[in-house]
């Protein structure tokens, strides 16, 4: 069967959950996917089942059929594949009216593999499914549609029109994805995508959430539209996920999604043929008119930020060379050092104080309670460093807004160092996504919950990376997220001035060079030696007397910093400080002479 010719003329019901429905009806833990193989008569009757129940769409029993899940090589998984669609193939061979489709589930991060190999196997297991004659594909659970989409993109190049491709994504009752994106920001903007058909979400929340988000969502485009929830939500007995079977109530509440616009609908999680023959018997299939229009989310004007420290408090853009002044919050609960130096700052004319986010893996103070702290304790403006390592998405909503009500509107947002290898058998990064990830979180947030007064943020500079395209392209990609501002690496040779004065040329971003007076040989050798991205050259270590004094140590420091400020002032837009153990006083001796 067709099945956009099928969608002209109705609406198309779905199988529903076959994970569950396996472990419920099998009273098994097993992994449903490993059936295809162990137990091919099961997955036959479940789809069976789903058919004889009215099911005109049915899916592969390939959600969890990759690498990672299955923890199998390539060629295990194609075996586990080729075998699914085997067994639905002669489950639907006699049936006309029935869609046949490939379903491909989210693969789970795996620390240090590269995101082109996960989507080079999104695009092999597509593959499979068109090279064995299936002409739907359906990316189901995601969180966004971000990392899928280059690779729907490469499969319309490859493989043309003809694929029907459907894409849902899991959001939870509250209309966000685990990313922390709103769902109606990512129905848009996968109604902007040429390359997908059908758009919707399935999974996380049952249908009567479902319904709500559903009135939110602006259905002036031209996808189809998808609805697939939960059967309600589990509850745990005798150590199994179990889930409330209310198939009338399921049914009713479907053809409220299928009268708010939804033209593919059926259960996941913890629906049974049961509520699939229900819908077929009960629901209104006679398909809404579509409307053939383009969505388009360009031209669309974002807020920009006219109150962070990047500002006057008229909202007028600073036009001097910026000033940021790095301190470390202290690894005890002890801050009297820190506000010490808070304290000398406090009239050194600065724009911005900012402070780590744990670097290198080791707990410090939180940098958000540290900020807020020294920003009612001197008034300076403060900006936490914010990083992806400690935190989910509802974590870093939940800390931009306790942020905001304490007075913070500034933040510079890194992907993090991760834990050190010592303590990671006890302590786990998060990591659910990257800068770039989270710049687009808090973009989202200026446009809802902070539209009155927008959220300041910028991100890092990694001059001294050995491909720096990649961290131009980097750079743009962040700028496209809102990123207004960019702290660097600290710079100590003409090098890495140049890398940046490049940067500078092919983005336009606004720059806070990264100034560190070492105050000593010893402490070069260590920055040179055990931090990771400061770039100390042996030059630099040699300028430094072997048993000098600590005045001779800070006035090497200062000399050097005084020259980088020097070499970058045609292109800076301002400094970043960050001085060893905290030693402010220095500001005040490097800035003297220097117009800023």
């Amino acid at each position: 069967m067709n099945i956009r010719t099928y969608l002209k003329e109705h609406k198309l019901i779905t199988d529903g959950a076959f994970g569950t429905y396996y472990s419920e009806k099998y009273h098994t833990d097993e992994m449903p996917e490993y059936a295809n193989l162990l137990h091919p008569e099961r997955v036959k009757e479940i789809h069976s089942s789903y058919i004889k129940a009215g099911a005109h769409l049915l899916r592969t029993n390939t959600f969890a059929c990759n690498t990672v899940a299955l923890q199998k090589d390539w060629s295990a998984v194609q075996q586990h594949i080729l075998a699914a669609v085997q067994i639905a193939k002669e489950v639907t061979g006699h049936e006309d009216e029935i869609v046949l489709a490939g379903d491909i589930g989210p693969i789970a991060f795996e620390p240090g593999r590269p995101l082109s190999q996960v989507q080079e196997e999104y695009y092999q297991i597509a593959s499979l499914f068109l090279n064995e004659g299936l002409t739907v594909l359906t990316f189901e659970t995601f969180p966004d549609a971000e990392i899928i989409t280059p690779v729907i993109d490469r499969i319309r190049s490859e493989w043309g029109t003809d694929p029907f491709i459907m894409v849902q994504l899991c959001i939870n009752q509250f209309g966000y994805s685990t990313t922390g994106f709103r769902a109606s920001k990512l129905f848009a903007s996968m109604a902007e995508s040429e390359t997908i058909d059908a758009i919707g979400f399935n999974c996380g929340i049952g249908p009567a959430h479902m319904e709500q988000i559903f009135k939110d969502l602006n259905q002036n485009h031209n996808k189809y539209v998808i609805a697939i929830p939960n059967g309600g939500y589990p509850t745990m007995i005798r150590n199994r996920i179990v889930f409330a079977n209310q198939p009338d109530y399921f049914a009713a509440k479907m053809s409220d999604l299928a009268n708010l616009g939804a033209d593919i609908i059926g259960g996941c999680c913890g629906t049974t043929p049961e509520c699939i023959q229900i819908m077929t018997e009960t629901i209104d299939l006679t398909p809404k008119k579509r409307i053939p229009v383009t969505v388009s989310l360009e031209g669309q004007s974002l807020p920009t930020s006219k109150h962070g420290f990047l500002y006057h408090e008229n909202g007028q853009r600073k036009e001097h060379k910026l000033i940021a002044v790095e301190l470390a919050p202290p690894l005890n609960a002890e801050d009297s050092r820190i506000l010490a130096a808070a304290r000398i700052l406090e009239h050194a004319g600065i724009d911005v104080l900012t402070f780590p986010d744990s670097p290198s893996g080791r707990t410090r103070i939180d940098s958000v309670l540290m900020a807020s702290k020294i920003h009612h304790e001197t008034g300076l403006r403060v900006m936490p460093h914010i990083c992806c390592r400690d935190k989910n998405a509802i974590a870093m909503r939940s800390l931009f807004l306790g942020a905001k009500i304490n007075d913070i509107e500034d933040f510079l947002i890194i992907t993090g160092d991760p834990v050190p290898s010592t303590n990671r058998q006890s302590v786990k990064s998060v990591f659910d996504f990257d800068s770039v990830r989270l710049m687009k979180i808090l973009q989202e947030m200026n446009e809802d919950v902070f539209a009155d007064k927008p959220m300041c943020y910028g991100g890092s500079i990694n001059q001294g990376r050995r491909n720096l395209d990649v961290e131009i392209n980097r750079i743009k990609k962040k700028m496209e997220a809102g990123a207004e501002f960019f702290l660097t690496q600290p710079i100590f040779t003409k090098d890495s001035a140049d890398c940046l004065r490049r940067i500078k040329e092919q983005t336009g971003a606004r720059i806070l060079c990264g100034i560190m007076p070492l105050i000593s040989r010893r402490n070069a050798m260590f920055m040179m030696n055990e931090i990771a991205g400061v770039q100390v050259t042996d030059d630099v270590i040699a300028r430094y007397p072997e048993h000098g004094t600590k005045a001779a140590g800070e006035a090497v420091g200062i000399a050097l910093a005084k020259e980088m400020i020097e070499s970058t002032a045609d292109f800076a837009d301002g400094y970043y400080f960050s001085f060893p153990f905290n030693r402010v006083y220095l500001l005040e001796q490097i800035l003297q002479g220097i117009h800023l």
